[in-house]
């Protein structure tokens, strides 16, 4: 019968976290050795952020809920439930949630999320 022509992701990689915030990667590097691409569904609380980065991949943001505020090269962009976004590779960007609720959302990199091109800044 061969191969199988699909991947049914049952159980994703829970990226360990000491901010409080999920993330699930379903596709990915750490999940499925899937190199092309990640997609990993993500939960910030309220008041969350991280430092600066340069990646070397293309991002694309899909707000399920909440809202969530991003700052590319010095521009800040309020991103609202049923909102999306793609953040070109290069780009100097930080993710945070000042807000009182959490934000749920979906995030697809291309090709996949991998610490070692992500650039994170010391904060």
């Amino acid at each position: 019968m061969g191969e199988k022509k699909y991947i049914l992701q049952n159980a994703p990689f829970k990226v360990p976290t000491h901010d409080g915030k999920l993330i699930e990667e379903h596709f990915g590097l750490a999940s499925t050795r899937t190199q092309a691409f990640s997609i990993a569904h993500m939960v910030a609380p309220p008041h969350w952020g991280e430092p600066h980065q340069t990646p070397e991949f293309v991002e694309v943001t899909i707000v399920l809920r909440g809202k969530k505020l991003v700052e590319i090269d010095g521009e800040s962009i309020e991103l609202s439930a049923g909102q999306t976004l793609l953040i070109k590779a290069g780009a100097r960007i930080r993710y945070s949630n000042p807000f009182d609720q959490e934000v749920e959302y979906w995030s697809v990199c291309i090709p996949a999320f991998d610490i070692n091109t992500v650039h994170r800044e010391e904060e």
